[in-house]
């Protein structure tokens, strides 16, 4: 516990960050080093969804009913 009472104070550190982000027109979310690990996945997974939907509705509205092959 000791640890985390006599930590570093990075507050003055991610203050400095987002405020040259802001200079530059940098999206919040999209600031610090570790942004691109998060956020990829997450794109891939929401625009995958979004992907998988449109093609099973389009399926469905022809009349088939699984993702391959004929129903």
């Amino acid at each position: 516990m000791a640890g985390f009472i006599f930590r570093e104070n990075r507050v003055p550190y991610y203050q400095r960050l987002f405020q040259e982000g802001q200079k530059k027109h940098i999206r919040q979310w999209n600031q610090t080093p570790r942004s691109k690990m998060l956020l990829y996945p997450y794109y891939v997974i929401m625009f995958g969804g979004f992907a998988g939907s449109m093609y099973m509705m389009c399926r469905t509205v022809l009349g088939h009913r699984t993702w391959f092959g004929k129903d």
